[in-house]
């Protein structure tokens, strides 16, 4: 079964379609494990191109709820949000990505050159390098650093489990951090399809806008199907020419882990599979 995670505060989400786990590192240094079954959508969504949109969804559901718990630990709460503040956190979510991916670059294209081929190639240039620029300056942060420790840390291990090889710090630390089947490939190869898709969008500057954004979902379906893809057939060289660029970016988003870090990705995973 697919197992796919996140990093949070101080530790490590990991999840599969019966149940998520959350690992954290205490600061008097012990690892805390919470375990809930996970969020997923009625079996009639389970189609292809359908299950992406809608999955994708519910993965913020539970990613949200993991990040706040894990965040509540380091500072000694246990509070939790309320369903509602859920909804309109993973709502104001992909709003925030439909302003900061479509509306914003959208914009700039238009004060350089407002129509035609040279519109739709600057939208998809401004649209890669404010993905870029996002994510290399945040890792010079130092607490975003740390947490992108976590992200290799949940990398490394689910490469090992993929592999069958048993969950041990010493095996784990051998494998690569960078997986084909991560957020930040996800988000690369989002925009390089809608980089295709948007140039099909003509007439006035309100109906390309429009379409960019409606189109959001269909795009996210298909490149959640390519993911799922780029998982099974990792080593075919169109899958991994298409992958290679995200692959790339994950150069910003993951960092090598420490032993202890590691301990902590493992207990969470563990405590999915087992």
């Amino acid at each position: 079964m697919d197992v796919g995670g996140q990093a949070v505060i101080e530790g490590v989400m990991m999840r599969n379609k019966e149940k998520f786990s959350v690992a954290v590192r205490l600061p008097d240094g012990s690892i805390k494990v919470k375990k809930e079954n996970s969020t997923h959508f009625p079996k009639f969504f389970n189609v292809p191109f359908i299950r992406g949109i809608v999955g994708l969804g519910y993965m913020l559901y539970d990613g949200v709820r993991a990040l706040t718990w894990s965040s509540n630990q380091s500072l000694g709460e246990d509070e939790q949000l309320s369903k509602k503040e859920l909804v309109l956190t993973v709502a104001f979510s992909f709003v925030a990505a439909a302003v900061f991916f479509v509306v914003i670059p959208f914009f700039s294209a238009k004060l350089i050159h407002s129509d035609g081929f040279l519109f739709d190639i600057l939208d998809g240039f401004f649209r890669v390098v404010l993905l870029v620029g996002y994510m290399g300056g945040i890792s010079l942060m130092s607490d975003v650093k740390r947490l992108f420790q976590y992200h290799g840390a949940e990398h490394k291990t689910i490469y090992c489990y993929e592999s069958g090889q048993k969950l041990t710090v010493e095996n784990v630390k051998t494998f690569s951090r960078f997986h084909p089947r991560c957020g930040t490939t996800f988000l690369f190869l989002l925009v390089l399809l809608s980089i295709v898709a948007f140039t099909f969008i003509q007439g006035p500057w309100w109906v390309k806008l429009g379409g960019r954004i409606l189109l959001l979902p269909v795009i996210s379906g298909v490149g959640y199907e390519f993911i799922k893809l780029g998982g099974r057939f990792r080593k075919n060289i169109i899958i991994r020419s298409v992958l290679a660029p995200g692959l790339w970016l994950q150069r910003l988003t993951t960092r090598e882990p420490s032993d202890e870090q590691l301990e902590v990705s493992i207990k969470a995973l563990k405590s999915v599979v087992n």
